[in-house]
């Protein structure tokens, strides 16, 4: 693809899309994910997927849920079959805020905005704030759904560097100026500051003001996704950032990894003016978020013990967590590292220089293991050299034999690039669209 527009066939060759000339020139960032194309083959049985972040729904009282739904139906089912508005139902509205406020958050529910999905405000809040040519400064790596959605709308992202205690301020400030030295228009910082997709690690709570004050004097939005700040290992909570700026912070958050991902639930609270515009951005889209599945969510967090299952989800995690750790520093060759969450569903790992691992993951398959390969979570084509393992979905034997496969598979290509010399990572332009195995 060529810059802003979709590439045409040379002279003489047969265009196998009669639509290509039809196409809006922002298609030309959407490409597809190669985890997406290997995915027929790394969901069979036999592999080891550590790939998906698809959380562990084994632990849900299905018996009790199916019952409600059926009583949800059978008492509500004229307004919960029926059009809602896009705002979201108010009942839900004021339960989020109750769940925010474990964060310290003040919200009223007027300013939360009900979406289909976090993904879905992610999506909006970019189309609200970006033209094309707009910066968005995002850790490096980033979450893959949101460098997609910043290709759709042709913004640029600038990565700044994260260490084991989340984005380094130091680096937040060198991106900014460098930005504004060369004419350039920042938007918003984009930041996973809980147990971090995918690097798995969290931001200090000390950096917090500091990264916050650095937005506010640079007069830069900050955009705060949030789905597992809930997740964390010891139980702990940590102060969103929107706690400290609500003027200058838009929150997302989502119940699909505290809950059910199927039903696509996630909201945003956003500063009171810029409510208003999601409101429409989300008219729309969708017209309505669907009212079932947020009454499905309010009825179940006002009839179960939701916390009891958020514990239980956590211990569920963090002994794969351990699993996957144990099995790395028992297999993995010299020369890797990897970071060691506190809550969430990845580990980030780099490899020995000499080992491409997009290259190899076609080979980690057919050794029956496969992960998500680092460059899908840069847009500038980085990452040749690191990859994400996620935990959350497998059992913990699972996740041993799988980390055991794939430490023969790194052993197998260390020894062809002792052998026959480092081979350049090849360069992709633009990120990864995501799918569901990557996300």
């Amino acid at each position: 693809m060529t810059e802003n527009r979709p590439v045409r066939p040379e002279p003489g060759r047969h265009n196998l899309d009669p639509h290509l000339d039809r196409y809006a020139a922002r298609t030309a960032g959407m490409t597809a994910s190669e985890i997406r194309a290997l995915f027929a083959v790394a969901s069979r049985p036999e592999v080891v997927s550590l790939a998906g972040g698809m959380p562990n729904l084994a632990a849900l009282p299905l018996d009790t849920l199916s019952a409600q739904v059926g009583e949800l139906i059978a008492e509500e089912g004229l307004v919960a079959l029926q059009y809602g508005s896009a705002h979201g139902v108010p009942a839900l509205r004021e339960q989020i805020c109750e769940i925010m406020a474990l964060e310290g958050i003040k919200a009223h529910p007027d300013d939360v905005v009900v979406t289909v999905g976090s993904q879905m405000g992610l999506d909006m809040v970019t189309r609200l704030f970006c033209d094309p040519g707009d910066v968005i400064i995002a850790e490096g790596p980033s979450y893959v759904g949101a460098l997609g959605s910043f290709a759709a709308y042709q913004a640029n992202v600038v990565h700044v560097a994260m260490d084991d205690h989340g984005l380094v301020p130091e680096g937040l400030r060198a991106a900014l100026a460098e930005t504004r030295k060369m004419g350039r228009r920042v938007k918003f910082l984009y930041t996973i500051p809980n147990f971090h997709n995918p690097g798995g690690v969290t931001m200090a709570v000390e950096r917090r003001a500091e990264i916050v004050e650095i937005c506010r004097e640079n007069d830069i939005l900050i955009v705060e996704d949030n789905p597992y700040g809930l997740l964390g290992f010891s139980g702990q909570t940590y102060p969103a950032l929107r706690s400290i700026d609500p003027d200058n912070v838009v929150y997302l958050g989502s119940f699909s990894k505290t809950f059910a991902s199927g039903l696509r639930v996630g909201w945003v609270l956003a500063p009171h003016a810029v409510r208003e515009k999601l409101v429409l951005a989300a008219e729309s889209a969708t017209l309505c978020p669907p009212t079932l599945n947020q009454l499905i969510v309010s009825r179940y967090l006002s009839t179960h013990d939701w916390m009891g299952q958020i514990k239980t989800f956590r211990e569920n995690y963090r002994e794969r967590r351990d699993a996957i750790l144990s099995s790395l520093e028992q297999h993995m060759p010299t020369g890797c590292s990897w970071t060691k969450p506190d809550g969430g569903f990845y580990v980030w790992m780099t490899v020995p220089e000499g080992v491409d691992t997009k290259a190899m993951l076609p080979r980690a398959v057919t050794a029956r293991v496969a992960y998500a390969s680092g460059t899908g979570f840069y847009a500038d084509g980085f990452g040749s050299r690191q990859l994400r393992l996620s935990y959350c979905y497998p059992t913990p034997e699972r996740i041993r034999e799988g980390v055991r496969r794939l430490a023969a598979v790194l052993e197998s290509e260390m020894d062809l690039a002792r052998t026959f010399g480092n081979v350049s990572p090849r360069s992709i332009s633009g990120p990864q669209n995501p799918s569901p195995d990557t996300v």
